[in-house]
């Protein structure tokens, strides 16, 4: 749950967080045999602020762990 936060700003998470899923969906074609490491956790800018994310390769998740609204 983001809070109480401007719908428009939750809409551009929710639309670059699929974004982000799409790009490794192609990039980790198979994440449930990835044996590597997962990549460390990113910012990722949005309209009306920006938010922190990680990957987690092998569970084919991406996980938002910190959104900061400006």
């Amino acid at each position: 749950m983001i809070g109480e936060v401007p719908p428009t700003f939750v809409a551009e998470v929710e639309r670059k967080a699929d974004e982000l899923v799409r790009a490794a969906e192609v990039f980790y074609l198979d994440g449930t045999s990835y044996r590597g490491e997962n990549p460390k956790s990113k910012t990722a800018d949005v309209l009306g602020g920006m938010f922190e994310y990680l990957t987690v390769v092998r569970h084919e998740q991406i996980h938002i762990v910190q959104v900061t609204p400006l």
